[in-house]
């Protein structure tokens, strides 16, 4: 292991340090002066192994103050704990260097014990921290050490050579358009493009034009020729995303497609032949969707020749950590600012969250703690006032829940013709209410013994939140048509939109 680094004018310092680390086994190297250790860190640059794991500094020294060294330390190695050593008349000072970076400061006098104590609880975080940088430097196109993702990738292995149409299920936000992209990088299209349309982002009367293309003079504004998805991914892979949400007339020429390979632009009179794989996905029950006359059950059997399904966050939570410090590396390195480290304690806070959004919840609450954490070392209590008020209560009000809907996990890849297990739905009515209700008065219960002050305005924005989404994935984003239906006015919609943060 990398010695621990001491800075300290004062000897006695020095040498009770020096013999309380050998007596725990970690390597100690001294120094008096801030110049001598700038110094041996330049020396060190081109061997890792001769730099420090942690370094402890105190503030006032001769030759230069302990917060310079600090400084410069963080603008080069901005990775590794520092300790600053004060008296308590440096208080003020060392608050300052902790909310800078350091990783901790040590009072004088101190008790012996506990700074051995949170000497090795730096040297834990220095470790853990390199072994997150390794893993993130080879990191994957996907992320998973929980048994479902393990499943989800044999499939990407067994399906690597081939070209037969998949079909992706799993909630919204679980990653599908990424197992999507991973089937293509690893398909022996690999060299052709990889194009991706979300079908329910579309208005239905453009959609069909951005699938098939348009021939000049098609429609009013169609001045010019326009190739569409399926001839923009010609010799690669097309990814239909919600796929159920397809109006049921544009259904009918993607079956034709599918069929016998050729379409016809809109106002065009000759066919193109579409030498494309199609990638379908969908957070939908798609077999309910033909049942209610929604979904075309040919076009259904064309597209479910391998299913493939992909798991909730909440399913696979032993992939949290991992998946938290690869969003917070991420988005620190978009914000261009230093990624900040997280507590075991607040990993052990977010792996009882339930995660309703799925991976890109998990990834903007990593974006919000890179800008709204105070400090480089994220702990439980710097979490989102989501995750705190949500933590406590995810499994209390989902135990209320599974009383009312029975659930069975679906196979991860069924062959075409073969359902996957159905999942019943809550009978609308005193037991789908008792089950919400019940729901958030545990959710309330627990927010007031823990003491908080805000829970009207916390619970508050949750229901209106929910409620503007539900109504907006209802009308597929008219604002307009969703105020109609939840009751409200269009300019309420709107405030309470940019008041909510849900743009």
């Amino acid at each position: 292991m990398k010695p621990i680094w001491i800075v300290d004018d004062d000897q006695s310092i020095r040498f009770v340090l020096e013999k309380a680390l050998l007596r725990e086994d970690l390597p100690t190297r001294s120094f008096t002066n801030t110049r001598e250790v700038l110094a041996a860190l330049e020396a060190a640059a081109d061997d890792e192994l001769q730099g420090p794991q942690v370094l402890v500094s105190d503030i006032r020294m001769p030759g230069g103050s302990g917060l310079d060294l600090l400084d410069k330390i963080k603008a080069k190695h901005p990775g590794l704990p520092v300790i600053i050593m004060t008296a308590f008349s440096d208080l003020d000072s060392a608050v300052s260097a902790f909310q800078g970076g350091a990783f901790e400061y040590l009072p004088k006098p101190f008790d012996l014990p506990r700074a051995v104590e949170l000497i090795r609880r730096a040297v834990d975080e220095s470790q853990r921290e390199e072994v997150a940088e390794e893993r993130m430097q080879a990191a994957p196109e996907m992320l998973g050490q929980a048994p479902a993702m393990q499943d989800v990738f044999r499939a990407i292995g067994r399906l690597s050579q081939s070209n037969v149409t998949v079909l992706i299920t799993g909630e919204s936000g679980s990653g599908k358009e990424l197992v999507a992209r991973a089937l293509h990088k690893h398909s022996p299209r690999a060299s052709g493009p990889f194009v991706a349309i979300n079908t329910a982002a579309i208005p239905k009367d453009l959609l069909e034009s951005e699938l098939f293309g348009h021939e000049r003079g098609a429609f009013t504004g169609a001045q010019t020729m326009r190739r569409g998805r399926f001839e923009q991914a010609e010799g690669g892979t097309l990814f239909l995303d919600e796929i159920g949400d397809m109006p049921f007339d544009l259904q009918t020429r993607l079956l034709r497609v599918l069929s016998d390979g050729h379409f016809y632009r809109v106002g065009g009179h000759n066919s193109v032949k579409a030498n494309v794989r199609v990638i379908a996905a969908t957070h939908q029950d798609l077999e309910q969707r033909v049942k209610l006359g929604g979904f075309r059950e040919d076009l259904f059997h064309r597209l479910n020749v391998i299913r493939l399904r992909l798991p909730a966050l909440r399913e696979r939570g032993e992939d949290v950590p991992a998946l938290t410090r690869h969003f917070l590396q991420q988005s620190a390195k978009q914000l261009g600012v230093e990624p900040k480290r997280i507590s075991d304690a607040a990993l052990a806070q977010l792996a009882t969250f339930g995660f309703p959004g799925n991976v890109r919840q998990l990834e903007n609450i990593c974006h919000w703690l890179t800008v709204m954490a105070p400090a480089q070392l994220i702990e439980a209590k710097d979490l989102p006032p989501e995750v705190m008020a949500g933590a406590h209560v995810e499994a209390p009000a989902a135990a209320v829940v599974a009383s009312v809907v029975e659930r069975e996990p679906a196979p991860v890849v069924s062959p075409a013709g073969v359902a996957p297990p159905t999942v019943s739905a809550p009978v609308l009515g005193a037991a789908s209410t008792v089950a919400w209700e019940s729901g958030l008065e545990l959710e309330a219960q627990a927010m007031l013994a823990a003491g908080r002050t805000d829970v009207w305005d916390a619970l508050s924005r949750r229901f209106e939140s929910r409620l503007i989404l539900t109504a907006l994935a209802n009308t597929r984003g008219r604002r307009i048509e969703a105020a109609q239906k939840l009751g409200i006015g269009r300019n309420t919609i709107t405030r309470k939109i940019q008041e909510l943060g849900l743009e």
